[in-house]
Order: structure tokens, then C-alpha cells, then sequence
């Protein structure tokens, strides 16, 4: 700015760096340091008030029910990407949907495999290893949980 007496441009921004490299508080919170953003104060959570059971925390979204999937099979999820497999009765896993090959989303699985209809792979339901190429590695294993009779991801 020009003039006599005004503040200069160079000086509202220096105090607005400033500013901003402090930090932004409320009243009260000086030298406070922040809360990490997973822990349960900076959730609004009290200590101990986490989950009193000692359980895992809640899963991600629902992928299937027990019941949608049978044994010795699966089901894609093709939303998620997620095909969900059952290898033997009461054993539930889950793999990516995308073949190893090109990226394709698999299509089914049946006779116990999981098909990829672009090129013709073939994948364990077990384990997702290669039953037939062109595929050249399994696909990844997904983190499920299993309640009651939901599959949730995570």
C-alpha cells in the first residue's frame, strides 16, 4: 500500500503466517496439544468408553449374507470389488475382484472356482490361487468379519 501511516501489505501478510503457522485455538486450549485424529478423545469418546466388551469395533459395510453364499462357492460383490467365498461349511473368505490378468472384474463362481469372463481365468475359491491363466498371481485376500449372519468387510 502507498500512503503514510496504513499498514503495509507485506505486514498483514506476515502476520497472517504467523497466524496460520501457530495454529488456530479456542480460548483456554494454549499449549494444549491436539488430539491424534484416531483416539477416542478426539472422537469426543472418554477414556475407557472405547468398547467396555473388549470387541473389535464396528466392521465396514455389509458384502453379503452367510446364507448368499454357499458352500464350496461364492458371490461377487461387484460394487465393492469383493468376491466373498465359502470353502467349506462355515468358512467364509474374501479376495479382490479384479483379475490379475487385465484388471477385469471376475463374473462368478462356480464349480469351484472364480471365473474372470475377458480372457478365461480361473481362481481357487479356498484361496484365490491361479486354477488357469492366463492370470498370472492370485488374487489378494480381503479382511472380512463374520456376525451372526453377516459379512461385513473389515
Amino acid at each position: 500500500m502507498s500512503g503514510g501511516g496504513g499498514t503495509s501489505r507485506r505486514a498483514v501478510l506476515a502476520a497472517g503466517a504467523v497466524a496460520l503457522a501457530a495454529g488456530c485455538t479456542e480460548y483456554g486450549d494454549e499449549g494444549a496439544e491436539p488430539e491424534p485424529p484416531d483416539s477416542p478423545a478426539a472422537e469426543g469418546a472418554t477414556p475407557g468408553s472405547e468398547d467396555p466388551a473388549g470387541d473389535e469395533p464396528p466392521a465396514g459395510p455389509e458384502l453379503a449374507k452367510t446364507a448368499e453364499v454357499p458352500v464350496g462357492g461364492g458371490k461377487v460383490v461387484k460394487d465393492r470389488k469383493v468376491v466373498v467365498t465359502q470353502p467349506e461349511s462355515g468358512t467364509f473368505k474374501a479376495f479382490s475382484a479384479v483379475c490379475t490378468h487385465s484388471g477385469c472384474l471376475v463374473a462368478e463362481v462356480a464349480d469351484g472356482t472364480i471365473n474372470c469372463p475377458c480372457h478365461g481365468s480361473k481362481y481357487r475359491v479356498a484361496d484365490a490361487s491361479v486354477a488357469e491363466g492366463p492370470a498370472p498371481r492370485p488374487l489378494s485376500e480381503e479382511k472380512i468379519t463374520v456376525t451372526g449372519n453377516s459379512i461385513t468387510l473389515g
